[in-house]
């Protein structure tokens, strides 16, 4: 089954999209992505979002109110201020269902040292239209380096931030989880490679890349069951 969902009211969609997004978080966490720092948020429509609360993510409990934020405008009281990533990112790509902003230790590492990435296996190949790259170590906390970050990652899935980890986004929350993990691992292989000395081996071409980056087969429904296997707010017969 794929992640679009028919809603019967505006309650029942807020209500379960607050559930994905907590379900998210703690799965980010589990899968060690995020740590104290580190956010997700899922569209609501066009001109609104909800976003995971302001608390490490591992840490928020089905009681924990997402926080609906506009697309545009100021962000409310208590919302972290790199939301504002996400509010260009939906702002800039209307087909966006869902940000996570994270840290994976081998994101960061190479973000650290200002290295994207090559496509070297299947799961880059998600990135191969473009992975971009944001050269300043501050903080995105206010709109004109947001505007200028957001508008550096292009029409691709992601954004590697200097110093401070990645943005991804995806169609929908789901996938954008799923794709916080592809960057991770794409990172690891980068590290690999460039450890082993093979900084000069071949990455796949674009057209291999292209063919490869199917979403056939369930492919970021079964990413997502084995994230959130045993979160306590699936039903059971989920788990």
């Amino acid at each position: 089954m794929g992640f679009r969902t028919t809603y019967r009211s505006v309650p029942e969609l807020m209500e379960t999209l607050a559930r994905r997004v907590r379900i998210a978080a703690r799965a980010l966490a589990k899968a060690g992505l995020v740590h104290a720092y580190g956010h997700c948020s899922a569209r609501l429509d066009a001109d609104r979002f909800l976003v995971s609360p302001a608390v490490p993510l591992g840490m928020v409990v089905p009681s924990d109110a997402c926080v609906e934020v506009p697309v545009t405008g100021p962000l409310p009281q208590g919302v972290l201020g790199e939301v504002r990533l996400h509010q260009h990112i939906y702002a800039r790509r209307p087909e966006a269902g869902g940000v996570v902003r994270f840290m994976g230790p081998q994101v960061m590492a190479l973000a650290a040292m200002c290295h994207v990435p090559r496509i070297r296996h299947g799961f880059g190949c998600y990135f191969a239209s473009h992975i971009g790259f944001w050269d300043d170590v501050q903080l995105v906390r206010d709109d004109a380096r947001a505007e200028r970050a957001v508008m550096s990652m292009g029409e691709g899935r992601a954004l590697m931030l200097r110093g401070n980890g990645a943005v991804v986004v995806g169609d929908s929350l789901e996938e954008a989880v799923g794709l916080a993990w592809y960057l991770e691992d794409t990172c690891r292989i980068e590290q690999m490679a460039l450890s082993a000395g093979f900084r000069d081996a071949p990455a796949i071409v674009s057209e291999e890349a292209a063919r490869r980056a199917t979403r056939a087969g369930r492919l970021f429904e079964r990413m997502w069951d084995f994230l959130t296997q045993g979160d306590i707010e699936l039903p059971l017969k989920d788990q």
